[in-house]
């Protein structure tokens, strides 16, 4: 054998033993696309899914696109991101069947997929019933003066929150949901005179950051407008304090509504709960 001819073999032994030690560590590491295809196919999947479905209620909140073209997108990442939990756990008991090393982006992706989905599903939930104005007082709701009441206020207001609903006018309907799924909200004493307050929710309204469009302490009332984090959207609240029959206290109630929508996914119920409860403590008057 030649030097040269020794030279050649050792030249193409030592470049299989550098390549089978790439390969090694690729396949200990498992984050090369090249080499591991299945993992990014899930990394793309997930991560992709979860910045789409973010992305949507940011511009929509910019004025970029309609709100309804979000919701779409955030209905298909979620769709996606179930998809991608599945495929990727078929990878997970692939690559045990065939002996692959553990692939920790892919679990990662999968943990991010299964995470998303579940706040989405979490936040469908929430959806029913579709009503997006709430009330402490079903019969007689606080009124606005300044702001204006949604023209749509009492069109597709739902018939399947009870049986026999559907022959009903949209407001009956609308307290029989109400009253079945925020039947707690109801007015509340406070032992306090009604300008002391309005004082006391001018500043809970300046501390929330609210728009405070009206407060007229003489009549009891305060209007203003809260603008919800992700989409931006614009929700009108109105107050109102009344004396009680013995003069020692006062009725308040409470009404929000969104401008936009039908189902407010529990928003508007969250807002009136938490607000009354740091006004008042949240004593229920009878």
């Amino acid at each position: 054998m030649t030097e040269d001819t020794k030279k050649t073999e050792g030249t193409v032994e030592a470049a299989a033993v550098a390549e089978n030690a790439n390969d090694a560590v690729v396949q200990g590491r498992g984050f090369t696309m090249k080499r591991d295809w299945q993992t990014w196919i899930i990394v793309v999947a997930a991560f992709g899914a979860a910045l789409w479905g973010l992305v949507g209620p940011v511009g929509s909140g910019l004025g970029l696109w309609h709100f309804g073209a979000a919701i779409s997108g955030m209905f298909m990442s979620f769709w996606l991101c179930v998809g991608a939990a599945i495929l990727g756990a078929l990878f997970v008991w692939l690559g045990k069947r065939s002996g692959k090393p553990r692939r920790p982006l892919l679990w990662l992706a999968i943990l991010v997929a299964v995470l998303y989905a579940g706040w989405l599903a979490n936040l469908a939930s929430r959806a029913d019933p579709k009503i997006h104005d709430i009330s402490t007082d079903l019969a007689d709701p606080p009124q606005f003066k300044v702001l204006e009441e949604r023209a749509d206020n009492w069109e597709a207001i739902p018939t399947d929150c009870r049986d026999n609903i559907a022959s009903m006018t949209p407001k009956q309907r609308w307290k029989i949901c109400h009253q079945d799924a925020y039947g707690d909200i109801r007015s509340v004493n406070v032992n306090m005179s009604v300008t002391d307050v309005i004082a006391k929710a001018e500043r809970l309204a300046n501390d929330r950051g609210w728009k405070i469009a009206a407060l007229r302490p003489a009549e009891g009332r305060l209007e203003a407008t809260d603008t919800t984090a992700l989409f931006r959207f614009k929700d009108d609240v109105v107050l109102r304090v009344r004396p009680t029959e013995s003069g020692t206290g006062s009725i308040v109630d409470m009404r929000s509504v969104s401008r936009v929508g039908v189902s407010d996914l529990g928003v508007n119920a969250g807002r009136v709960r938490d607000f009354l409860a740091d006004l008042s403590g949240t004593v229920t008057a009878e």
